[in-house]
């Protein structure tokens, strides 16, 4: 339907037949919601889906719409159709211009799916669909019952086969590598860029894809979440906290790993509650427990600690591909969602204290049949440089 001659689908290694395996699993989930087709629009579940990543829609939506018994159909813009087809694996491809066409050509699609006076699930709680697009969607269809499908996705994602696993141990084995390029760079003087470079560097020499590395803090700077990287040193007696993810075929490997250039005794005596608390969470970590539980386990140890207010966030989360995405489980207070066989986990136990500083460890573990496999291979301990 593009006009042109397509680009063969050579965006992942999974091949065709694994990503038709997904479609077909996560309208089956569907079914069970009562569905008669869903509209899928966050970028990590697109990729999920296709094998594109949805990248070209960051300012408007990329809808994959799946009918139960139809092939599914891509509706994109037409300056992105060549990326699309080369990445991904949809051959039933609808494009729009602009902003302002895109309701109008994709409720003409889903009219022509038999789905005017249906029952369409919608990601309203994932990002990359705004409630603009909803409102003109709905105007066009005014029969249409949208329904809230944001967890389906997730939930068909959070179970990884054998493949995506073997994905996600060679995404970890090179954030093991940016580790210990970490730990290796800890001296008085180094900046937090040259920090980044180093990491980088021993990466790309080990051969790995690029690494995620969403925080460097040296310092008072470990009193910023999700710090954005300056040439700020690091001092004797201070501290020093990376948050980072080596890449493969998308999946993504987080950890968050700690070190201390001679003494700071505020994030020693965090750290120590950190592991505890994140020790606690792993040996909860089975087939059956509610992500709420697991919660519940690395809270109480911080609760009962001499910092007993010091976490103020949730203690995990579903990761793979992609990092993280909104919709996904959550391992926060209360959360019903069942935790399975193969579902992999981040848990990063980051606390804070009275002076503000920020300090922890995570770890990114594996549900197996007999409790939790922890993916990287360098200790969550405190890492010391005296």
């Amino acid at each position: 339907m593009t006009g042109h001659k397509p680009i063969p689908f050579t965006g992942s290694p999974f091949g065709k037949a694994e990503f038709e395996t997904r479609q077909k699993n996560v309208l089956k989930k569907a079914g069970q919601a009562g569905l008669d087709a869903l509209v899928v629009t966050a970028h990590g579940h697109l990729r999920y889906l296709s094998g594109y990543d949805g990248m070209g829609g960051y300012f408007m939506p990329f809808p994959l719409i799946l009918v139960p018994g139809k092939p599914p159909t891509y509706v994109v813009r037409e300056y992105e159709v060549v990326g699309v087809e080369a990445e991904g694996c949809i051959d039933d491809i609808v494009v729009y211009t602009e902003q302002q066409d895109f309701a109008k050509v994709c409720a003409d699609v889903l009219r022509k799916s038999g789905l005017a006076s249906k029952r369409v699930g919608f990601e309203l709680g994932c990002w990359n669909l705004a409630p603009a697009d909803v409102i003109a969607l709905q105007a066009a269809l005014p029969d249409m019952k949208v329904v809230d499908a944001s967890r389906l996705v997730s939930s068909v994602m959070a179970v990884k086969n054998e493949p995506e696993i073997k994905a996600m141990r060679e995404a970890m084995a090179m954030t093991d590598v940016a580790v210990q390029a970490f730990q290796q760079s800890i001296r008085a003087g180094i900046t937090e860029s040259e920090m980044a470079m180093a990491i980088h560097a021993a990466v790309s020499k080990a051969g790995g894809d690029e690494v995620a590395l969403t925080s460097i803090g040296f310092g008072e700077r470990t009193r910023l979440p999700h710090t954005k990287l300056t040439n700020h040193p690091l001092s004797e007696n201070e501290p020093a906290m990376i948050e980072v993810g080596g890449r493969n075929q998308g999946y993504v490997g987080p950890i968050v790993r700690s070190a201390l250039l001679g003494r700071h005794s505020e994030a020693e005596t965090l750290h120590a509650i950190s592991e505890e608390a994140l020790e606690a969470a792993i040996d909860a970590l089975k087939p059956g427990v509610t992500a709420g539980e697991v919660d519940a386990a690395a809270r109480k140890v911080v609760e009962r600690s001499v910092r007993p207010k010091s976490l103020n966030h949730r203690v995990g989360y579903q990761t793979g591909a992609p990092w993280a995405e909104r919709g996904n489980i959550s391992l926060e207070p209360g959360a019903t969602d069942v935790l399975q066989v193969n579902t992999t986990v981040h848990m990063p136990m980051i606390l804070f204290g009275e002076d503000g500083y920020l300090i922890g460890c995570s770890e990114t573990v594996l549900v197996t049949p007999n409790g939790a496999e922890i993916l990287s291979g360098t200790p969550h301990t405190l890492h010391r440089v005296r």
